[in-house]
C-alpha cells in the first residue's frame, strides 16, 4: 500500500464531502485581514497567539500541508509571500479558488510533507505546520526538511494529536468511554480494512500514531528550539473534552549561526 497515495485521495474525497478543514475561507473574511484583523488556528479551538507569528508584510510564508483554502489566503491578505504546500490537489485548489476570487498572490505546490527537494535550503521565514503529521508514517523527515528550507532565526509552528488520543477503542469511544485497546506503536495499518471503514469509514485517511519523542524530540533532533507550548481540545464539542486536551501547539526556532 502507498499510504501517500492512499491519504492523497482520501482528503480529495474529503473535500468533496465538506470536511471543515476544506470549506474555504469568506471574502469577508479575507476583508478583514487585509485590515489587520484575523487569527489562525492550528489545532480545533484555541486560535495561535499573535507573539507566535512573524511580521507579515513581505514574510516567505510555507503552509506546510496546510491546504484548503484557510490557512495559506489569509496570511496572503496579511502581507507574507505565501506557498501553500500538500497531497491534495483539491485541496490546493481551494487556495488558488479564494486566491483568484480575492486577488490574492499565492503559490501552491503539492507534494509529501516528509519530502521538500523542490525548495532550496533557507527558502522560507516562517512555517505553518497544523495537525496533519498524523497522515504521514514517518514525522522526523518531515522537521529535517522544515529545519533545512527555515532560514537561520526563523520560526515553525506546529499542532498535533497526543499520542494516546489514538489508542483508545473506538467502538467504546463512540459512546463517550475511553478504553484503552491499542498498544504503542499504532497505526491504522494494523487494524484490517473492514474494521477501519466501520470505525472510520471506507475513504478515510490513514492515520499514524506519533510519539511525543519523534513530536517534540523529533524537533530537537533536527536542531529546532521549541520556544512556547500549549494544549487544546475540540471546543467542547467532543466527549473527550471532559477528560483530557488531545491536542499540543509548538513554537520552535531555527537558532542562528
Amino acid at each position: 500500500m502507498n499510504v501517500f497515495e492512499v491519504n492523497q485521495r482520501a482528503w480529495d474525497q474529503l473535500v468533496a464531502s465538506g470536511n471543515r478543514w476544506t470549506v474555504p475561507v469568506t471574502a469577508e473574511d479575507i476583508a478583514k485581514a487585509r485590515a489587520g484583523n484575523w487569527r489562525l488556528v492550528l489545532t480545533p479551538s484555541l486560535p495561535v497567539p499573535e507573539a507566535w507569528f512573524p511580521k507579515l508584510q513581505g514574510c516567505r510564508v510555507l503552509c506546510l500541508a496546510s491546504g484548503g483554502g484557510q490557512q495559506g489566503p489569509i496570511l496572503a491578505a496579511a502581507g507574507a509571500e505565501v506557498t501553500v504546500f500538500d497531497a491534495s490537489e483539491r485541496q490546493l485548489a481551494q487556495d488558488r479558488l479564494v486566491a483568484e476570487r480575492d486577488g490574492l498572490s499565492l503559490t501552491t505546490v503539492q507534494g509529501d510533507m516528509a519530502d521538500l527537494s523542490c525548495f532550496d535550503d533557507e527558502t522560507f521565514d516562517f512555517i505553518f505546520h497544523p495537525c496533519s503529521n498524523c497522515f504521514a508514517e514517518s514525522i522526523k523527515p518531515v522537521w529535517q526538511e522544515s529545519y533545512r528550507v527555515l532560514r537561520p532565526g526563523g520560526s515553525i509552528i506546529s499542532g498535533f494529536v497526543k499520542p494516546v488520543h489514538g489508542l483508545f477503542d473506538p467502538e467504546l469511544d463512540k459512546q463517550g468511554v475511553f478504553q484503552l485497546k491499542f498498544q504503542m506503536p499504532h497505526s491504522d495499518l494494523k487494524v484490517s480494512e473492514a474494521d477501519r471503514a466501520e470505525w472510520f469509514g471506507a475513504d478515510a485517511p490513514i492515520e499514524f500514531v506519533h510519539s511525543l519523542d519523534d513530536q517534540l524530540g523529533g524537533q530537537l533532533e533536527a536542531g529546532f528550539l521549541i520556544a512556547g507550548f500549549y494544549e487544546d481540545d475540540w471546543g467542547g464539542d467532543e466527549p473527550i473534552d471532559q477528560f483530557i486536551k488531545s491536542f499540543i501547539a509548538v513554537r520552535s526556532i531555527k537558532p542562528e549561526g
